[in-house]
């Protein structure tokens, strides 16, 4: 059956360039705010833990709305909940360039949060019920290169925009954002349903690509599912708790390292705007191969312990050593930039992928909303926690090592909880309980 699969080549696909498409948006928000912290720490006067508090505010407003995310899209569908989710930090992105005062950046990152929190998890569902479970390895880190693709290309667009267009103001910037969140309602409404089911019935999807992805589903768990959801099955699963720690560190190093990254190579190497945009966008470049590789291997071999092996025990010495570089050497810190996106973005695919390839569809929503929820919260602590990591000397001259050295401990965390995780598919027996089968071949591609 896996070689089936890769023959055809259907409106599936369609369907997760637009939900790429749509997280490109959601991230041209969030990392534009993050290009200009040091110039908007600069305006506002803000001191370095500040700029730690307002990072780590929006993390916790995210991590807050992840949970509410799953669970909604498995109620009213993945579809309208991302719909909400892109008109709300739409909106609030563009009243970023109205701001004046720390309070008022305090509030738009609370609601940048909320916003952007109930886009993830329906977007994740609605890759879980239109892939077949063979093929959601490779479909989640296509989907994931978005959080590395944007990340390249926005430090250098919106930078260039604001030096050519604007004078080197960051505010006119915002505004111009809502113009790609308007067009991404646009392709979410006419492009998009939540199943295949629909959008067979409304002719636009082929019954030869409707019975695969529904004949695998059923391959994957041949009893019959119960109607009402039970999400006692996951929580009762103790391989959940380590994946969310995975989780927890996972998310932690990546938006610790995007989240200081511009006011590191600012503050501690003296880039200028332009320089910064070029350099910042580095290991983005790289992390998008790195994720779809990661994501092959993890298809290839049904397994995603290898990969988060390799992934996070990379990360150590790199986030190490980048904290590290003295400054003026631009082709010491480069390399150890693309290092450090390669192995950050290693596991970025496959670690979602577990949930979907451990657990039935059901219940996706509510796994992975409740996981990268608990995720989330590392995304809180970690910029936070950097805040203070970072040495003021006297002369004002910022030292960013031992944030990077706190990065690399959360490295080594994840990699003794991707050794302990058991990665079996589960599904329901005659009692309809969820069970982990002691023979499966359901996760081979």
């Amino acid at each position: 059956m896996a070689s089936a699969v890769r023959k055809i080549w259907g409106y599936r696909y369609f369907v997760l360039l637009i939900v790429w498409l749509l997280y490109v948006v959601n991230y041209f928000d969030r990392i534009a705010v993050l290009t200009f912290l040091p110039f908007i720490q600069q305006d506002l006067n803000l001191t370095p833990a500040e700029v730690g508090q307002l990072a780590s505010t929006f993390f916790f407003a995210y991590a807050l709305g992840q949970v509410s995310a799953g669970f909604l899209a498995d109620k009213f569908g993945p579809k309208k909940i991302m719909n909400i989710a892109i008109i709300v930090f739409t909106a609030i992105t563009a009243l970023t360039g109205f701001i004046k005062t720390f309070t008022q950046f305090f509030i738009l990152r609370i609601g940048l949060g909320i916003g952007e929190a109930h886009h993830f998890a329906p977007a994740a569902k609605t890759i879980t019920n239109w892939f077949p479970r063979a093929e959601r390895g490779k479909a989640m880190s296509w989907f994931t290169t978005s959080n590395f693709v944007a990340p390249a290309i926005v430090p250098l667009v919106i930078t260039s925009i604001s030096v050519y267009w604007f004078g080197g103001d960051w505010r006119p910037v915002f505004f111009l954002l809502c113009i790609p969140g308007i067009i991404g309602v646009l392709l979410l409404w006419y492009f998009i349903t939540d199943t295949p089911k629909e959008m067979l019935n409304k002719g636009r999807l082929s019954k030869e690509e409707y019975q695969l992805i529904e004949e695998h589903e059923e391959e994957a768990s041949p009893i019959d599912t119960p109607k009402k959801k039970n999400y006692g099955l996951f929580l009762k699963d103790v391989n959940f708790y380590i994946y969310m720690v995975i989780m927890f560190c996972n998310i932690g190093i990546y938006w610790g390292s995007t989240t200081w990254l511009s006011s590191f190579l600012v503050k501690q190497h003296g880039l200028d705007l332009k320089q910064m945009g070029l350099f910042a966008s580095a290991p983005y470049i790289v992390a998008a191969f790195s994720t779809l590789f990661g994501g092959w291997l993890m298809d290839k071999f049904g397994h995603m312990k290898p990969v988060a092996l390799i992934a996070y025990l990379g990360c150590i010495p790199v986030l190490w050593a980048l904290g590290s570089v003295p400054k003026g050497n631009t082709v010491m810190l480069l390399t150890f930039l693309l290092l450090t996106g390669f192995f950050i973005s290693l596991n970025a695919g496959c670690v979602y992928a577990y949930v979907q390839k451990r657990y039935p569809r059901e219940v996706v929503g509510g796994a992975t909303g409740l996981s990268n929820g608990f995720g989330q919260f590392g995304a809180f602590i970690s910029p936070l926690v950097a805040g203070y990591l970072v040495h003021v000397s006297p002369d004002g001259v910022q030292d960013f090592s031992k944030v990077f050295a706190f990065f690399a401990s959360l490295a080594g965390i994840a990699a003794i909880g991707s050794f302990l995780l058991k990665e079996k598919p589960m599904a329901y027996n005659e009692e309809n309980k969820l069970m982990e089968p002691k023979q499966t071949t359901i996760h081979k591609a």
